[in-house]
């Protein structure tokens, strides 16, 4: 099958040099016993509000096959702030871990984000991966509502987002993204809320920055 190969994604990032683990702590973390409970990388991902679990296969494959154990989240039809203990109720841990989803599991995994990232039993949260973050309602433009949490997350994050996505004015997730403490925003002009043209694009830039994690 071709692949696309999308040459003109822009790209923005964010850094805080005290932002995530640095080497020294993961090996302290190590020492300690206080790691995750899977050796090697692992990446869950929660859904959109109108999919489920299987609707993040194509992710999730596409990640198994750049050699990354992934899995999907399921999530209620909820609340995003109701949603964050059934998110965690299904990670079971990874070194590093990431988390993250699409629109509105990748909310709910940023709301978990933003709680700590270490998230009981030895495990820790290494990074986020947001796919077209819902950051307000189409035709309601908001900066606020759904990023003022963005300043606690203290992990790494990944943002892949369309510029025409009515979920998420360009100008306003731009904003947003300075609200993290390390961040990359990649966006993909001309694309909405969807990421399918794209998503060998997008999958091989998660993958970069899972290992930029290790």
């Amino acid at each position: 099958m071709k692949r696309l190969l999308w040459h003109d994604a822009h790209v923005q990032r964010t850094h805080d040099p005290s932002a995530g683990s640095s080497a020294g702590e993961q090996a302290q973390a190590t020492a300690r016993g206080d790691v995750q409970t899977r050796d090697g990388p692992y990446v869950y991902l929660g859904h959109g509000a109108a999919g489920s679990a299987a609707s993040m296969e194509p992710h999730v494959g596409g990640l198994r096959l750049r050699g990354i154990r992934a899995t999907a989240v399921q999530l209620p039809k909820r609340r995003a702030e109701d949603a964050v203990d059934v998110y965690l109720s299904q990670v079971d841990g990874g070194h590093p871990l990431v988390i993250g989803g699409h629109s509105y599991g990748g909310r709910v995994a940023s709301l978990l984000a933003a709680r700590g990232a270490a998230i009981g039993d030895g495990r820790r949260i290494a990074g986020l991966v947001l796919f077209s973050y819902p950051l307000h309602r189409p035709g309601a433009p908001d900066l606020d509502v759904r990023s003022a949490h963005f300043p606690a997350i203290e992990c790494p994050a990944l943002l892949l987002s369309g510029e025409s996505d009515p979920f998420a004015r360009i100008d306003l997730l731009r904003q947003a993204v300075t609200r993290l403490h390390a961040a990359e925003l990649v966006t993909y002009p001309r694309l909405g809320h969807g990421l399918s043209a794209v998503l060998d694009d997008a999958l091989d830039r998660v993958a970069r920055f899972i290992a930029s994690l290790a």
